[in-house]
């Protein structure tokens, strides 16, 4: 048998005692045998059982009166054995062993693995969840203050999606080194999720102990890695908590750590954040707004102003701009600059985006031909695989052709620029869509985007247009870009013009077309038709 068996009858001696029992025991003088009494088992138990002989014979006498089976451990000689006592009829016991020591460490050890991140050896959110109550409950008795320091790698998906996850994974293992050395041996860095990090900064005098510890933590993660032989830089945002004030549960501290550090990537990422109770106000709004934005599609409340473009030669209006608007029954008129940011961050764009596109082309199928219609299109849509789909189909379902249409991009679309990227721009071009690069020259790379796909048309930001009345360089960046846009044979349009001035300046620069409240404030679809029958001594 593989465990050892002990049969004792109604008078307390071994009538059945198996081979496994005597090693199991650690009885090397063959004391135990049949016809041993059981109080010689007990006497051997006690000699080898040390700190647990107490527990043993606190615990027999309970077990012999009850008339259920019951289990207990002992430690003898340093195994750890496990006792099941059995009743048996006629007053008999039988009494089994089982070493439970392997069973009992691969138990431990795996429990121990269930509280570790397997990648980097840190603790994972587990064991970092018991230790922030531990630190709490220290607060609660001895006022000893803690901070939570979350952190978010910047860049670090770039290198994941280029070089593969293997890299991604060395790299990990690299900050995580570089997290432990910049803690004390009584704190705890974490692993929470794939690049998120936590920190638990015990015994804190204050918030100047908690800033210098961001602080090391912006400027240790930021500096250059070597990753098998590859030199690779990121960055670290970090959203900073402190208890008690800024929370006395482990919820409440890191879901404001949480709020800290997403502020801490408004401001630009690499950099830290201290929560603020504003931040949480901010947050429950932009939540509010989110789903109020969620159900404006459902309930229409979007619609769609347009804004007339003139070309300058023979001032005739060759199109206009869509540009979408929310009336909420509730806020008012909710401006594009408030809610535009947050569903391109949060992906609703693309809904949004396509609803636009299908209203505007059938809005422009009824005005007169060749009047075009000017959409614009996210980075977010383009990631889409099924953008060039969507604009057939809206194409299709209004009957407008597609060389009235014309899509709008900023340089966000070519900013990590792929093949997918131009494929993308080459198909719609094909269809006959007309494709024009807005915003142009706020951006870093505006150039090389020009030379990376033949746009048809440039849009002047409307920063330039209205430097013209205060800045002398005004007019010598916008006579460049034209001039820009006359060699490689596109259209130039100049946006925001407001003044006489300064479209007569913009004439006079060589720009082709024009957009602005000075022709035209955005106008309903049906006040387009009014518009083109105005007299326009422009």
């Amino acid at each position: 048998m593989r465990h050892g068996l002990l049969l004792i009858d109604e008078t307390g001696r071994i009538v059945l005692a198996s081979g496994q029992t005597l090693h199991l025991l650690g009885s090397e003088e063959a004391l135990i045998s049949v016809g041993s009494s059981l109080r010689q088992v007990l006497y051997l138990v006690r000699d080898h059982a040390g700190d647990t002989w107490s527990q043993v014979r606190a615990q027999l006498p309970r077990s012999f009166v009850q008339p259920d089976s019951s289990r207990f451990e002992v430690t003898l000689r340093g195994h750890l054995l496990e006792v099941h006592l059995h009743p048996v009829a006629g007053g008999r016991w039988a009494v089994a062993f089982e070493d439970v020591t392997a069973r009992r460490a691969a138990e431990a050890q795996a429990e121990e693995m269930a509280r570790h991140d397997l990648l980097t050896g840190l603790p994972n959110r587990l064991l970092l969840r018991e230790r922030l109550n531990e630190a709490l409950g220290r607060l609660q008795r001895t006022g000893e203050a803690c901070a939570v320091l979350l952190i978010d790698l910047d860049r670090f998906k770039p290198i994941n999606d280029t070089l593969g996850h293997p890299m991604g994974d060395a790299l990990l293992k690299k900050v995580a080194d570089r997290l432990r050395s910049t803690v004390r041996v009584t704190d705890t860095v974490a692993r929470i999720g794939g690049d998120e990090f936590v920190i638990l900064q015990t015994g804190i005098r204050g918030a100047s102990d908690t800033q210098i510890l961001a602080r090391r933590i912006v400027d240790l993660v930021g500096r250059t890695y070597m990753v098998e032989g590859q030199l690779l830089t990121i960055g670290a945002s970090v959203g900073v908590a402190l208890a008690p004030n800024d929370g006395e549960d482990a919820d409440r501290l890191l879901k404001n750590a949480d709020l800290a550090l997403y502020r801490s990537k408004l401001d630009g990422r690499g950099t830290y954040r201290f929560f603020e109770p504003e931040m949480d106000a901010r947050m429950q709004a932009r939540r509010q707004l989110e789903l109020d934005m969620r159900q404006a599609l459902a309930r229409r409340e979007f619609y769609l102003h347009y804004q007339p473009q003139l070309q300058l030669e023979g001032n005739r209006l060759v199109g206009c701009e869509a540009l979408i608007r929310w009336q909420h029954p509730v806020r008012g008129m909710v401006s594009p600059l408030d809610f535009i940011p947050l569903a391109e961050e949060i992906g609703l764009i693309v809904p949004i985006g396509e609803w636009v596109m299908r209203q505007a082309c059938r809005d422009a199928a009824t005005w007169p031909a060749p009047l075009s219609v000017a959409v614009n299109v996210s980075p977010a849509q383009f990631k889409s695989e099924r953008l060039v789909e969507m604009v057939m189909s809206a194409l299709s379902a209004s009957g407008l052709p597609a060389t009235r249409l014309e899509v709008e991009i900023t340089e966000g679309v070519l900013l990590n620029e792929s093949e997918k990227t131009l494929q993308t721009l080459h198909r719609l071009r094909e269809l006959g869509v007309r494709v024009s690069m807005d915003d142009f020259g706020t951006g870093y790379s505006s150039l090389s985007y020009l030379r990376s796909f033949p746009f048809d048309k440039i849009k002047i930001d409307r920063s330039f247009v209205s430097d013209l009345s205060g800045k002398r360089d005004g007019e010598a960046i916008i006579r460049a870009i034209a001039g820009l846009g006359r060699s490689l044979g596109m259209t130039t349009v100049a946006e925001g013009v407001e003044t006489a001035d300064q479209l007569e300046r913009i004439r006079a620069e060589g720009c082709t077309d024009v957009q602005g409240y000075l022709i035209s404030k955005p106008i309903s679809a049906s006040e387009v038709f009014k518009f083109l029958t105005l007299d326009n001594p422009r």
